[in-house]
């Protein structure tokens, strides 16, 4: 079997690039992602991190959609309101804290923003709040 690799590969040249291209490229995203200075976790991992570790949760969707569904006490801080130094987040440096958003789309965002302001125990929440629904963990819903 392996002494056929060399004909595929000579019978199919741009095939076997295309391999070894997206081989290369799920190699790079993994390293990067075990380098990266904040983790994801899951919805049961985040559940655990709140009740062993009094972690804070940050909502970092729009505003209508946090009024719209959150996880119960998170704090809303919007994406362009995220500040690291700022007075509200400064007090929550030496806890863990977890960045979610909808999807999960700009919550790695604000993990990294936050990872860069000094946070040394950042997460965010894989597949944002839609995740925790599917999950069919509880939701809640207005202002706070």
């Amino acid at each position: 079997m392996l002494e056929r690799i060399p004909e595929f590969v000579s019978n199919h040249p741009i095939m076997s690039l295309g391999f070894i291209a997206l081989l290369l490229a799920l190699i790079v995203t993994e390293v990067a992602r075990r380098f990266r200075a904040f983790k994801d976790v899951t919805p049961t991992e985040l559940t655990r991190l709140i009740n062993a570790d009094d972690a804070a949760v940050l909502d970092v969707s729009a505003h209508n959609d946090f009024e719209k569904g959150h996880i119960p006490n998170a704090l809303h801080v919007a994406m362009s309101q995220l500040d690291p130094e700022g007075k509200t987040l400064s007090k929550l440096k030496g806890k863990p804290v977890v960045v979610y958003c909808k999807t999960g789309q700009f919550s790695e965002q604000a993990a990294k923003k936050l990872a860069a302001g000094g946070f040394e125990r950042v997460y965010w929440l894989s597949g944002g709040l839609q995740s925790w629904i599917n999950d069919q963990l509880p939701v809640a819903t207005g202002k706070k």
